[in-house]
């Protein structure tokens, strides 16, 4: 089993990561200590994988609300699905909740967390590769609005996130490639030696092989918590770990949540920051090439929807980076660097929407 500590200035944590976790009493116990437990889950995952979870937790209260599946749910209306369960199951401050699925899961669950009764714990139990490498470590939980991805939400550190690698085989193919995308993302904005080896690994990682999933997840998870304790609340240097989300989030909304997968989204959202990094001068030609082959190989889009130049700047106006009405865009500058900022031609940016996501309406 891996352990990676990760220490932020409200509460320090470790990400645990190896094959059989949820089935492991003694480390349940040690993360979960509480009486009165809810595990929050999906109608997907629950099935395959609380049976497991619940043997291993005896002794103790474990209530259950399984949400609908897809990020189309990822609403205040299925939030207030946890809060009603929590009121009538009367848990108190003490209870603990355990988010058992993938990012949607971890965001509501976390959320559910962050605002009942003030804010109660939880555990991110993360059951999809896009979970395990990204959403479930940082704290940030949210739910999304028509206007746009992640608006509503609230930073709550989770008391632990416990990777059972063992779930990755019931993933289906399409979210494996998806999860993909944010390891590649972790390793083109601080790691070029680990973007190498994911070139170099790739076919081992969609094979499914045990030993590459794991060191994959675990330096993308370090990454990310390296990231995460020095800017807990993404006032500086944790927006880097935004790259392709700004054009991905506005690709979400544009085509409608639940359309096109997060990791799908920030694949083609990757590829439009790489294209304008080179268009300004930031990003060599040979290294955009890099980053598209690798994206490609693993069957993720490369291209946008055609939404419309228009509307997809709108979107991105939405973007939590905005700050003084100035848009902040996260640009690779080489493999393993990257930058977040605003100074880039505005010329640059419409001509390249105007290539790549079109004129046409949805």
């Amino acid at each position: 089993m891996q352990r990676i500590d990760l220490s932020t200035s409200t509460r320090g944590y470790p990400i645990l990561i190896g094959a059989g976790l949820l089935g492991d009493p003694a480390l349940l116990a040690e993360h979960t200590a509480a009486a009165d437990l809810l595990v929050v889950s999906n109608e997907t995952v629950a099935p395959l994988w609380l049976p497991r979870l619940r043997a291993a937790l005896p002794g103790r209260r474990l209530g259950e609300c399984r949400l609908p599946d897809g990020e189309e749910h990822k609403t205040l209306a299925t939030l207030a699905r946890v809060f009603d369960a929590l009121v009538a199951g009367r848990y108190n401050r003490d209870c603990r909740i355990l988010a058992l699925g993938g990012g949607v899961v971890g965001d509501i669950a976390g959320f559910a967390a962050a605002c009942y009764q003030r804010g109660v714990d939880f555990v991110q139990l993360p059951t999809t590769l896009l979970a395990q490498v990204d959403a479930s470590v940082g704290g940030k939980t949210a739910v999304n609005h028509p206007g746009g991805k992640n608006l509503i939400g609230a930073f709550h550190q989770p008391l632990a996130v416990i990777v059972d690698t063992d779930t990755l085989g019931t993933l289906p193919e399409r979210e494996l490639r998806a999860g993909l995308a944010e390891v590649i993302k972790a390793a083109l904005i601080r790691d070029a030696e680990f973007f190498a080896w994911l070139e170099a690994h790739l076919d081992a990682l969609l094979a499914r092989e045990p030993a590459a999933l794991e060191l994959a997840i675990g330096r993308a998870c370090r990454i990310k918590a390296d990231i995460v304790a020095l800017d807990e609340r993404e006032q500086g240097e944790r927006a880097l770990l935004n790259l392709g989300h700004t054009f991905g989030h506005a690709i979400e909304t544009g085509v409608g949540h639940g359309q096109w997968l997060h990791g799908e989204a920030v694949a083609a959202g990757i590829v439009l920051a790489a294209e304008l990094a080179r268009r300004c001068g930031r990003l060599a030609g040979d290294e955009l090439a890099r980053i598209r082959a690798l994206l490609g190989r693993a069957g993720l889009p490369v291209t946008a929807p055609r939404l419309g130049a228009a509307r997809v700047r709108e979107l991105m106006g939405m973007d939590k980076k905005v700050r003084a009405g100035q848009l902040r865009l996260v640009l690779p500058e080489g493999i393993g660097r990257a930058v977040c900022t605003a100074d880039y031609p505005a010329a640059a940016l419409e001509s390249l929407l105007a290539a790549e996501t079109g004129s046409e309406q949805p």
